[in-house]
């Protein structure tokens, strides 16, 4: 099977309606990250020193070798910059999210301390603060279940979230497939939770932030003062306070870390966005880990049968009828790269399209000799496929009087006698009296302009009739 795993469509054009708690227009995450004692450090058994994520410009890994300057840089967001955090917090009594690097929570006993006392959530943040792009498979396992492990040890109880962040192509995969975690967030694709099917496995991803995150302190193009920071954060802010106005509740990331917010510049950026935000009517401060037991609870997730997952017999047997007595369109149609984009009405219409649009013009006629003449002598006889007895019926033509049926009896034999095919018209968009306005009108068309028409007919048919059984 060609079969496109990513998923461009998501919620689509109608995202569901958030329904936070009290009627909040928006939620916020404030999520701040703990690595301090868990980044590339020849004393943790590394190769080489850290590079990523500090105010050192330019910043390179030093192989074999301790690194002074980016350790000081760390050491202070663990010995000043989460204190300041904490306190700020704590006096606002606004929830945290920790992402917790397990080795830099072993090796700060008083911060876990803290973060408890303060009744914060402690996610997971892997075992170490390194790059898992060209870890193996079945190492990166292994960090996962000692993470897990270590974790308990240290806070004393298990997280129920994670996100690794320097991530490899398996890590969603693995940490949900330890089937432990109430939400996972790597993942940067969506402005709301969503539900990811792995086998039997149905996990919630709450998706989290790269651009409204202090780390573009340390990145360029990036942040230089706290109040370029502020400005951003009070855009994305209000764009999403309106949208929740509008009955389109969104749910608003803002990811943190002690060295670089926590220096006083730059935390000066993020207090004052804390106190616009808080001056707002329907802000609902949340953990993730509330967030995600509202989700489970609001929005519990519903399996769908999904074409782009069918057998080759299924999605034939579901579909093959979509096109008047046509099969071969869905047997081609399997065939094509489907993804979860087609898991929908209108991704699935346009694979079977593109199937009907490149079809030579003989396949093409059949398509449209396969259709029954409209009030004809199939649907007095009982004789139409389910799908047409219901759209005849939907305009009424089961139920014309006799002067109504000669007239469209005369219509179709002249129609066909002309053209060759029998008049096409989606019923579903009509009446009775705009289809024989429409017939009287095509009729005198030349044969090309209505072998287009009907074309373009029979696949706004097949659209409609998709949309009666998917998404």
């Amino acid at each position: 099977m060609n079969r496109y795993p990513r998923d461009f469509r998501g919620y689509g054009p109608t995202p569901p309606d958030a329904r936070w708690p009290g009627g909040a227009k928006i939620a916020i995450s404030l999520v701040l990250n703990y690595e301090e004692g868990g980044e590339n450090n020849t004393l943790h058994g590394d190769a080489q020193s850290e590079a990523f994520l500090s105010d050192i410009a330019g910043a390179a890994p030093w192989p074999g070798m301790r690194h002074w300057n980016m350790e000081s840089i760390y050491d202070y967001g663990a010995r000043a910059g989460f204190w300041r955090l904490h306190r700020f917090f704590v006096e606002k009594a606004l929830p945290v999210t920790i992402y917790g690097v397990t080795s830099a929570l072993a090796r700060n006993p008083e911060q876990v301390a803290a973060m408890k006392s303060a009744g914060w959530e402690i996610a997971s943040h892997g075992l170490k603060w390194v790059d898992h792009r060209d870890m193996p498979v079945d190492e990166e396992a292994r960090q996962i279940a000692e993470a897990f492990r270590l974790h308990e040890e240290v806070v004393g109880e298990p997280p129920r979230g994670w996100y690794t962040g320097r991530c490899s192509m398996h890590t969603v995969q693995l940490t949900a497939e330890t089937q432990r975690l109430d939400w996972i967030s790597d993942t940067y694709d969506d402005d709301l939770p969503y539900w990811l099917e792995l086998d039997s496995h149905d996990q919630l991803v709450i998706p989290y932030t790269l651009e409204a995150n202090d780390m573009r302190f340390a990145t360029a193009p990036g942040y230089i003062t706290g109040e370029q920071f502020f400005t951003y954060l009070k855009d994305t802010f209000d764009t999403l306070y309106a949208e929740g106005q509008d009955g389109r509740a969104k749910m608003f990331s803002i990811g943190l870390h002690n060295r670089l917010i926590g220096r006083p510049g730059k935390f000066a950026g993020l207090k004052r966005f804390i106190d616009y935000a808080m001056g707002h009517s329907g802000v609902w401060f949340a953990t993730r880990g509330q967030i995600a037991d509202h989700w489970a609870t609001t929005h519990p997730h519903r399996r769908i049968e999904r074409p782009s997952r069918m057998s080759r017999a299924r999605f034939v047997s579901r579909f093959g009828g979509i096109f008047e007595h046509s099969p071969w369109i869905a047997e081609r149609a399997f065939d094509l790269e489907l993804g979860p984009a087609h898991d929908s009405a209108t991704g699935l219409h346009n694979a079977l399209a593109r199937v009907f649009r490149s079809a030579s013009p003989d396949e093409r006629l059949g398509v449209l000799t396969a259709h029954p003449d409209l009030a004809g002598k199939l649907a007095q006889a009982k004789r139409l496929t389910a799908e047409s007895t219901a759209e005849q019926s939907s305009a009424a033509l089961d139920a014309l009087t006799d002067a109504e049926r000669a007239t469209f009896q005369q219509l179709n034999a002249e129609y066909v006698a002309k053209h060759g095919f029998p008049f096409i018209i989606a019923v579903r968009d009509n009446s009775k009296d705009t289809i024989l306005q429409a017939f009287r009108q095509r009729i005198d068309n030349d044969t090309d302009t209505e072998f287009a028409t009907a074309c373009a007919q029979v696949e706004r048919i097949a659209e409609l009739r998709l949309k009666d059984i998917l998404p």
